[in-house]
């Protein structure tokens, strides 16, 4: 199941949380080979990861991690304006309306890591919807593109460097009912399914979309 945990609540989820950070090592570090660092722990963290974002988390039936994402507003600090800028010729996304997703983790030990990454991207859509957003935006490389697309959610392209498989783009994904509807059409899922992961978590929060 779809669960969204804000970072300062992690300290109640230690197995969850360990697992998520040690499978972050896993993809980026060890399968991926990207230039990041990895504590003493073995686990995967990075100075975003102290700005209390809001995760979303597939967890596991054993209560351990199988994909999550990482979200954060754009008028505070992000990965795209501090450190791909040069993605957008140097001009920052910044909008009440816009939030950064980064760290996409597929857990190894996932059962099925395509019904992982759709939930994750239905749920990233449907967080946009009850936040009143309008765009996610993220920086992904070309491999990324025939996932997103079969997915049912790809992103307008802003800016890019590299070509052929080391390509780097920064991209914008609409948040809207369509784009709701497309996700939960190709990844199988119900959109009330995304519904009940939401208010699971936020049982305060009234919708804002039908």
């Amino acid at each position: 199941m779809i669960r969204f945990i804000y970072a300062d609540q992690l300290t109640s989820e230690p197995a969850l949380a360990s697992s998520m950070f040690n499978d972050r090592r896993r993809q980026f570090k060890e399968r991926l080979n990207w230039d990041i660092t990895v504590g003493d722990d073995g686990q995967e963290r990075d100075e975003y990861d102290d700005m209390n974002p809001l995760y979303i988390i597939w967890q596991r039936p054993n209560g351990l991690h199988g994909g999550s994402m990482r979200v954060l507003p754009t008028v505070g600090r992000t990965m795209v304006n501090e450190h791909f800028a040069h993605l957008s010729d140097g001009v920052a996304i910044a909008s009440p309306l816009i939030w950064e997703c980064t760290r996409f983790c597929i857990s190894p030990d996932a059962e099925d890591g395509r019904k992982v990454a759709g939930a994750l991207m239905l749920a990233g859509c449907e967080l946009g919807l009850r936040f009143g957003l309008t765009d996610s935006v993220g920086v992904f490389d070309n491999r990324m593109i025939r996932i997103y697309r079969n997915i049912g959610w790809e992103p307008t392209v802003t800016g890019t460097e590299g070509t052929g498989k080391d390509a780097i783009s920064v991209g914008l994904w609409p948040i809207t009912p369509e784009c709701r509807a497309s996700i939960a059409d190709k990844t199988g899922f119900e959109v009330t399914a995304a519904r009940d992961w939401f208010e699971a978590s936020f049982p305060s929060q009234m919708p804002l979309a039908a």
